[in-house]
C-alpha cells in the first residue's frame, strides 16, 4: 500500500516488529545480522549463478532452437504449434529456471508462427503462459533454492524432486491440448511433414543444452557435486555452447552479466528482507502457535494439507508467487514437520501452487508478459490459460495422491 519495494517492505514490518517485541537493541542487531548471516552462505552462490546459465542461454537463442525442432517433430499433429510451444517451454525451463523468461521468450518465438498458421489466438497465448510457469519447477529452480534456504532442506533433493512432477505437468499439457484440438480442428490446424533428416538435424541446436543439463542432474544426483557447484557449472557450460555456436555476441554477454545482476539483487534482498521479516515472527512465537493449533483440530493430516493448499488459489490472486511463498512458509512449514510431511515433497507442491499463481487472475505475473508479448486482449488470454489451470490442478492432485512421484529419484540419490 505505500509502495516501497517488497524487500523493504519485509525488513520494515520485520524491524520494527522487532523493537516492539524485544527492543531497539535486538532489533538493531537483527537488521545488521540478518543480511550478512544470509549472503555470506556458500549455497547462496547456486542462485546468481543459476541465473547467469539461464541468461547465456537466453541470449544464446537456445529457446528459438527448441520451438524449432519442436515444430518439426510435432507440427504434423493436431495442435502441433501448441506442442512444440509445450515441449520448448519445458526444455527452456530447464535452462533459466525462470518462468517470466520461458513465457516472455516462447510469446516472442512461438506466438507469430502461431498466427501465421491461423491458429487460435486466446488458445496460443494461454499455451505460452502456461508453458512459462513451469520455469519454476523443472530444475535448476531458482524457488527451490531459496525454500530450500528457508527451511533449511536439501537444495539438491528439492531440483531431483521437481524433475518428475515437471514432467507430468508438461505431459498433461500436451494431453489437454491435444484434446482440445481433436475435438476442434480449427483451434490448431495440423501443419506441415517434415522428413526425417530435418527431423535430426533439427535436434542438433539443442542437444549440447540437453548434454549440460543431464551432467548437472546427473551430478547432483549421484552427490558429486552440490548446487553451488552445479552452478558453476551451468553457467560456464552455458557459457562455453554460446561462444562455440557464435550466438553469444560481446552485447549479449553485456546483457547477460547486466540482467544476472538486477534479477539476483532483486531476489537477495527480498530474501533478506523476508529472513528479518521471518525473525520477528520467530520471536513473537505466531508460527509454533498456528502450528499447535492446527495439529490440535480434530482433523486428518490429510485433510489439513489439502486445506492449506487450497488457501494458495485465492491467496495467489492477490499476491504474486514469490512474495506468496515468501510470506506462508515461516507460518506454514512449522505445520507441515508437526504433521510429519515430508518437506521435499511439501516443497514441490508449494512450487507447483506457485505456478498456478502465476496463471490466476488478476496478478497471474505469466498473463501480463504474454499480454505485452503478444498483444492478445487481458481477458482472452486468462480464458485461454484456464483448461492449462485445470490440468495443473489436476497435477496437484495425483502429487498429492502419490508423493511417490515427488519422492522417488530423491530416495535414490546417493
Amino acid at each position: 500500500m505505500l509502495g516501497l519495494p517488497l524487500a523493504f517492505s519485509f525488513a520494515v514490518v520485520g524491524f520494527i516488529g522487532i523493537i516492539f517485541m524485544k527492543g531497539l537493541g535486538p532489533g538493531l542487531s537483527t537488521l545488521g545480522h540478518a543480511p550478512y548471516s544470509l549472503l555470506a552462505s556458500y549455497t547462496i552462490c547456486a542462485i546468481p549463478l543459476f541465473v547467469l546459465m539461464g541468461q547465456f542461454a537466453f541470449h544464446s537463442k537456445v529457446g528459438r532452437d527448441l520451438f524449432s525442432a519442436g515444430h518439426k517433430w510435432l507440427g504434423h499433429l493436431p495442435g502441433g504449434l501448441f506442442l512444440a510451444t509445450t515441449v520448448a517451454c519445458t526444455g527452456f525451463a530447464a535452462c533459466t529456471g525462470s518462468s517470466v523468461a520461458s513465457a516472455a521468450t516462447m510469446g516472442t518465438l512461438a506466438f507469430p508462427e502461431m498466427e501465421r498458421f491461423h491458429y487460435d489466438r486466446r488458445l496460443a497465448a494461454g499455451s505460452v503462459a502456461a508453458g512459462g510457469a513451469l520455469g519454476i519447477l523443472i530444475p535448476p529452480s531458482t524457488m527451490f533454492i531459496i525454500y530450500g534456504i528457508i527451511t533449511e532442506t536439501s537444495i539438491s533433493q528439492l531440483f531431483i524432486a521437481g524433475f518428475l512432477p515437471g514432467l507430468l505437468l508438461s505431459a498433461l499439457f500436451l494431453v489437454i491440448i491435444f484434446i482440445l484440438c481433436k475435438r476442434n480442428p480449427r483451434l490448431g490446424p495440423i501443419g506441415d511433414s517434415f522428413s526425417w533428416k530435418e527431423k535430426m538435424i533439427s535436434l542438433t541446436g539443442v542437444w549440447a543444452m540437453l548434454a549440460l543439463f543431464l551432467l548437472i542432474m546427473g551430478g547432483l544426483y549421484s552427490g558429486v557435486f552440490a548446487p553451488s557447484e552445479a552452478g558453476t557449472i551451468g553457467a560456464f557450460g552455458a557459457f562455453i555452447i554460446g561462444l562455440a555456436r557464435r550466438r553469444l555476441s560481446w552485447s549479449g554477454f553485456v546483457a547477460a552479466l547486466l540482467d544476472t545482476a538486477r534479477i539476483t539483487c532483486f531476489a537477495l534482498f527480498t530474501l533478506v528482507g523476508a529472513m528479518i521479516f521471518s525473525t520477528f515472527l520467530t520471536v513473537s512465537g505466531l508460527p509454533h502457535v498456528v502450528s499447535d493449533w492446527v495439529t490440535s483440530l480434530p482433523f486428518p493430516p490429510m485433510v489439513i494439507l489439502i486445506t492449506i493448499l487450497l488457501m494458495y488459489i485465492p491467496l495467489g490472486c492477490v499476491i504474486d508467487c514469490f512474495p506468496m511463498i515468501l510470506l506462508t512458509i515461516p507460518i506454514i512449514f512449522p505445520i507441515i514437520k508437526n504433521l510429519g510431511f515430508n518437506p521435499v515433497w511439501f516443497g514441490v507442491l508449494i512450487v507447483v501452487m506457485g505456478e498456478v499463481s502465476l496463471m490466476t487472475p488478476p496478478v497471474g505475473i505469466n498473463v501480463y508478459v504474454v499480454q505485452g508479448v503478444t498483444n492478445v486482449p487481458l481477458e482472452d488470454v486468462f480464458r485461454g490459460v484456464l483448461p492449462f489451470t485445470i490440468a495443473m490442478l489436476f497435477g496437484i492432485a495425483l502429487l498429492v495422491a502419490f508423493p511417490q512421484i515427488s519422492l522417488l529419484l530423491p530416495s535414490m540419490m546417493k
